[in-house]
C-alpha cells in the first residue's frame, strides 16, 4: 500500500502541510510512523479523507436538476469571444478548467472575467494518468 508524507498529502488535498499536520493531531486524519520515524499517511486512508473533505463543497442547487456530478466552482479569469463561439477559463482552487461554449450562452449569462461560475463536467471519455512508481 503507498504512503504519504505530510507534504505530498498537502499537495494532494490543497492545503498546507501545517494544516495536515493540525488534522492529524486534531485525530481528523490517521497518520503512523514509517521505519525511519518519519509520519506518514497511508493511501487507503488519504483516499477517504480527500472524499470526505469534498463531499458538499460544490453542491448542485436544490432547484437545479442535473445528472452531472463533477462540479467546479470558481472564478472566470478569461473569456475569449468570436462570432459564434466562447472559450472561458473558470480557476477551480488548483484547477483550471476550460470550457467552450456558445457566444450567446456566455452573453445570456453574463459571464466575464471576475465573476463566480460553476464548471459542470460530464464525459464518456476520461482519461487517467498515474504518478510515480509501480510497485
Amino acid at each position: 500500500m503507498p504512503t504519504y508524507s505530510i507534504g505530498q498529502a498537502a499537495g494532494l488535498l490543497g492545503v498546507s502541510a501545517e494544516t495536515v499536520r493540525r488534522w492529524a493531531d486534531g485525530g481528523q486524519l490517521r497518520m503512523d510512523r514509517d521505519g525511519a520515524g518519519s509520519r506518514v499517511i497511508d493511501g487507503v486512508s488519504l483516499a477517504a479523507f480527500a472524499k470526505e473533505r469534498a463531499a458538499g463543497l460544490h453542491p448542485v442547487p436544490g432547484e437545479v436538476l442535473t445528472s452531472v456530478r463533477n462540479s467546479f466552482a470558481g472564478i472566470v479569469t478569461k473569456v475569449t469571444l468570436d462570432e459564434v463561439i466562447a472559450q472561458v477559463e473558470i480557476q477551480s482552487g488548483p484547477h483550471r478548467l476550460v470550457s467552450l461554449v456558445s457566444r450567446e450562452a456566455v452573453e445570456e449569462l453574463g459571464i466575464e472575467v471576475g465573476v463566480r461560475a460553476t464548471a459542470r463536467v460530464k464525459s464518456t471519455n476520461v482519461h487517467i494518468d498515474r504518478a510515480g512508481e509501480r510497485s
